[in-house]
């Protein structure tokens, strides 16, 4: 669904409330991603044991948030292996203190964020690369799920309607990862166990203004945010709190219905 353009005007007139400044600065060069791509995959795709579905819902431009569950250390080389584009993920500063771990991550075009500066820091590093046009990876959990059984699948945590909702035009995209737990379980395996299979399932996509404007989504109108507009500030807090949080569930249902463990 595309939204109208009037929707798309009622929104920005909430702007004060749901803008997110980015951070200053540009994203890093990325000058040996293409190389590892290009060599390496060749390499690799004869030896894992997996299977992509649904790749061609992934916009190949465009600001695009890929949303993923997190059961391994290897589920960021996924979700940027299947999304075949450039892919910019949010990392700790601690996997930057290493010298061969930050060349890696740095020479991948990840982006290093301090711990103590909190939850506002990252997203505004996010506002960066959704402004740049690029794809942002992201794990709405905001943590691996350290569960031992089934379902390990954590609520999601509403920083990904944020940034959907401040960057309204950006795809985001639901990307189920099945097994790869048992690739390279946490605390149990030192090395990635390549012969075990996994899969990666990519779903349909939404922008923040269409799924705003679906009745089975947020079911709102640009009247209804007019209205919206004109209540107090504590009010319009409330009420955008509840879409966030109506986004981020239905968004943690599609990854269970495509198969998230």
């Amino acid at each position: 669904m595309v939204a109208d353009t009037s929707l798309a005007r009622a929104w920005e007139n909430l702007r004060p409330h749901w803008a997110i400044e980015p951070n200053e600065g540009s994203l890093p060069a990325t000058p040996v991603y293409s190389g590892l791509r290009l060599f390496l995959s060749p390499l690799l795709r004869p030896v894992l044991r997996w299977k992509i579905s649904g790749a061609h819902r992934i916009p190949r431009q465009g600001p695009t948030i890929l949303a993923a569950n997190h059961l391994s250390h290897i589920d960021p080389i996924a979700v940027i292996a299947a999304a075949r584009r450039t892919t910019h993920y949010l990392a700790k500063d601690g996997h930057f203190s290493n010298p061969m771990t930050r060349f890696v991550m740095r020479a991948t075009g990840q982006i290093e964020t301090q711990r103590e500066q909190g939850g506002n820091e990252a997203l505004a590093s996010a506002a960066n690369i959704l402004l740049e046009g690029k794809a942002l990876g992201i794990f709405p959990e905001g943590t691996r799920s350290k569960r031992s059984e089934a379902p390990f699948l954590l609520p999601g945590k509403t920083g990904v309607a944020r940034l959907a909702a401040a960057h309204p035009q950006a795809v985001v995209v639901p990307i189920a990862l099945v097994g790869t737990r048992n690739v390279m379980q946490p605390q149990h395996h030192k090395w990635p166990r390549l012969w075990r299979r996994f899969h990666v399932n990519a779903g349909e996509g939404t922008t923040w203004l269409a799924w705003l404007a679906d009745a089975n989504g947020g079911g709102m109108t640009a009247t209804d945010l007019e209205n919206l507009r004109r209540k107090e500030d504590h009010e319009i807090r409330s009420a955008l709190s509840g879409l966030f949080r109506t986004f981020t569930d239905q968004l943690m249902g599609s990854l269970s219905a495509l198969g998230a463990p």
